[in-house]
């Protein structure tokens, strides 16, 4: 089977239910809001949250692929940056339980992490995030015997804003023959990257991933269908989700529109990532484009049903039969 790398913030979310908002109000986080904080006040949340008691999830958008495809059983690989920590620790071995090869970078900073505190009876989030030691991630640290033996190499958007490292590491993926992928992954990145992404997709990237503000940011098309022909110019493959409303998919004069699959959504976390990891899988398999959206579509619709983005057990059971039926009828 073939093999996919990710590169992405090694972050951990740490997830917390507080009896009042008292611990919000002592560090000045409005309800509801989602803050970024410096190491300090990261660290002291973080000694005060182990007290009360939470839940530890490694996160980060490419590693929620990565994690994904390796349950699908694509090899799979992932390059990120942590802090010598316990934090840093768990992120790594829970990759690792999960079967993905973990090239982990060190830092003398704390290790990044989203804390998330729950409260009151309607549930309501409040984010206070700290990039930590995924933000020292440089060019210098990478090597090209990391892309060695890997046929896809797929990049998480957020990391476009260090385009020093990502230029150096798309020309290692392009050197070692991989066919590169990139989540788009926020529309204000895009805007303030809009020239440098345009070079990196027109130059290196063949699957691009965006959702409809993404899209609309990149290639100032309003619709999304205008936005995946546009965007269709510059890679070899577009693929443009629209939330419950599916996704739109174009390779050359191909193009297709994929229905979102039947869900019962509780929480759309993960969604877009999951998607990208259930069309790389079938992609690798040398599926038709329809068949890997719609196999993006089945395991984006389980992760939403779920709090949070790890799908259960019962859940991957279900989507792996579903995928299985849904490629016999294609073999058919």
């Amino acid at each position: 089977m073939k093999s996919i790398l990710g590169i992405g913030n090694a972050l951990t979310d740490v997830l917390a239910i507080l009896p009042d908002d008292s611990l919000l109000r002592e560090y000045h986080l409005p309800l509801g809001s989602m803050q970024h904080v410096d190491m300090e006040t990261g660290d002291r949340i973080w000694t005060a949250l182990k007290e009360i008691g939470v839940k530890y999830v490694p996160g980060g958008s490419a590693a929620n692929t990565i994690t994904c495809t390796s349950i699908f059983g694509m090899p799979s690989g992932y390059i990120g940056k942590i802090g010598d920590d316990e934090l840093g620790s768990l992120f790594k071995s829970t990759m690792e339980q999960y079967g993905v090869k973990t090239t982990m970078l060190r830092s003398e900073k704390s290790s990044g992490r989203c804390m998330v505190f729950i409260t009151g009876a309607n549930a309501e989030r409040t984010f206070a995030d700290y990039m930590g030691a995924a933000l020292e991630m440089g060019p210098e640290d990478l090597k090209d015997e990391y892309f060695h033996g890997y046929d896809y190499f797929h990049i998480e958007g957020y990391l476009v804003q260090n385009q020093e490292l990502i230029a150096k590491a798309v020309q290692m993926a392009k050197a070692a023959g991989c066919i590169i992928s990139i989540d788009m992954a926020s529309y204000n990145v895009v805007e303030s990257n809009d020239a440098f992404l345009h070079n990196l997709i027109d130059k290196y990237v063949d699957i691009v991933f965006a959702n409809e503000s993404e899209s609309r940011a990149f290639t100032k098309c309003d619709s999304p269908l205008d936005g995946l022909r546009e965007l269709s110019k510059m890679c070899t493959t577009a693929i443009v989700k629209v939330g419950k409303d599916g996704s739109w998919l174009k390779r050359g004069e191909e193009e297709h529109y994929i229905p979102a699959w039947p869900a019962i959504p509780v929480d759309g976390t993960g969604a877009g990532d999951t998607y990208a990891a259930g069309f790389l899988y079938a992609h690798s398999l040398g599926m038709p484009l329809k068949i890997c959206g719609e196999v993006g579509s089945i395991i984006a619709a389980k992760v939403v049903e779920v709090v949070g983005t790890k799908i259960d057990v019962p859940r991957w059971r279900e989507a792996k039969q579903e995928i299985r039926e849904l490629m016999a009828r294609y073999d058919g």
